[in-house]
């Protein structure tokens, strides 16, 4: 398994555009198409792609992730603090006639904001839209001082009616777009405001849009958790800075079963991330059993000095060469290795970043198993049906590959990952 190693290939080729509206499997674990096939979510964080872009801007920052294959974005409708002249858009026209109120929408800002979301439906993403960002609990955010970061206080104040009237006038000027999955919150657990934007979501609702609803709440905790016995509530996506494959099984664990993706783990740019760190999130993030992980970049997600300069950052083209990868599989048949049939031994820590994560089809011709460092693993053969069986490796870093093998015999057998950090073992039925 340790033979010639190729060179590292270039991007791979941009896959077919989603096509809309998503809706949820019947077994409540998949995000599908229309066609009802499964679709992974190759996401991005763009909060403020709305209000500090231009269209020009936002056109260059959508085609580059459409090159490197992403197909989903998170997106704030109206800004508090993280753009040029906050809560106005780069022409100057605040998002509401009467600051702060609801009821008094800007028609202004919001055609721009429709133009925006045009250019992101023209191009087969799907959008994470925020109506009203909560902002965390508190302030404190790096070269902003310690101002209020979203709208929590202002959808406190503007109440059920309020909120209720934002949300039928955001579904009743952008209803129309399948594309949106509507999100909830934002960095923040509800709180005083859980019955404000409960009506919000109703409003939403109430003008038609059947699409799914999601929510992001603050970092540990769950939506449906926050909003216990949400009617809206579709998608229940992962938020941790913790222990993140332990926190994607607890949700692949959860009874009723609600999908799931990793709506946000660290940035890259942010917390001395490295790029293996953002790289781990993204597989396991699969191989958990989700749907798919979005990334971050500073200054890119907030559209800072120096954006454009990050559109092919490490962690932009590891996630091109992951959803690559992954596309590639019927990825969504995996299921968690949760008792260590198939990887059983050269684990790590099971609760430290060093920790491999694998999953087995539920037909038992696939397994995938993610190595964060270079060890050996030990995996049972048997697990895949037999007799016969391949096995290959995947640089996460690179997209170099190593030609499959056949693993012959019977019985626990030891592999050593070709590759100095990270890499991906995957073994197939060969019969």
């Amino acid at each position: 398994m340790s033979g010639p190693q190729p060179e590292a290939p270039g991007l791979p080729p941009v896959p077919p555009p989603t096509t809309f509206p998503l809706s949820v499997s019947a077994d409540r674990r998949r995000l599908l198409d229309p066609a009802g096939r499964p679709v992974l979510l190759q996401g991005d964080a763009a909060w403020s792609l709305i209000a500090n872009t231009t269209l020009d801007g936002a056109r260059l920052y959508l085609d580059e992730r459409r090159a490197l294959g992403f197909n989903t974005i998170m997106v704030s409708v109206i800004e508090y603090l993280f753009s040029a002249d906050p809560p106005r858009n780069l022409a100057g026209d605040e998002p509401f006639l009467t600051p702060g109120d609801f009821t008094t929408p800007n028609p202004a800002y919001m055609d721009h904001a429709e133009r925006v979301l045009e250019l992101i439906a023209e191009r087969g993403f799907l959008v994470l839209l925020a109506p009203a960002y909560l902002g965390y609990p508190n302030p404190h955010y790096p070269g902003f001082g310690n101002r209020s970061e979203g709208w929590y206080a202002e959808v406190v104040a503007n109440g059920v009616e309020g909120n209720r009237r934002w949300g039928e006038y955001l579904g009743g000027r952008f209803g129309h777009f399948d594309n949106i999955m509507w999100m909830m919150g934002g960095d923040r657990n509800p709180d005083r405001a859980l019955e404000p934007l409960t009506a919000l979501a109703h409003g939403l609702r109430s003008t038609g849009i059947r699409t799914p609803f999601t929510a992001h709440v603050h970092p540990e905790d769950s939506p449906v958790d926050q909003f216990p016995g949400a009617d809206w509530l579709d998608v229940n996506p992962t938020y941790t800075y913790g222990i993140v494959h332990k926190s994607l099984i607890e949700d692949w664990n959860r009874e009723p079963v609600w999908p799931f993706f990793l709506i946000e783990s660290t940035y890259e740019g942010e917390h001395d991330a490295s790029e293996l760190q953002v790289r781990r999130q993204a597989w396991w993030s699969v191989l958990c059993g989700g749907n798919g992980h979005l990334i971050g970049n500073k200054p890119m997600w907030l559209f800072g000095a120096g954006w454009q300069d990050q559109l092919r950052s490490p962690a932009s083209l590891a996630m091109a060469r992951w959803g690559d990868f992954f596309r590639a599989l019927p990825w969504a048949r995996l299921v968690p290795d949760q008792d260590h049939a198939f990887a059983t031994a050269g684990l790590g820590e099971a609760r430290g970043l060093d920790r491999v994560t694998a999953a087995v089809s539920a037909d038992g011709d696939l397994a995938v198993a993610y190595l964060p460092v270079r060890r050996p693993l030990t995996i049972d053969p048997a697990r895949i049906n037999g007799p016969r069986r391949t096995a290959d490796w995947f640089e996460p870093a690179t997209g170099r590959r190593v030609a499959a093998v056949a693993l012959e015999g019977s019985g626990p057998v030891v592999l050593e990952p070709p590759f100095a950090e990270d890499s991906v073992l995957t073994v197939r039925s060969a019969s």
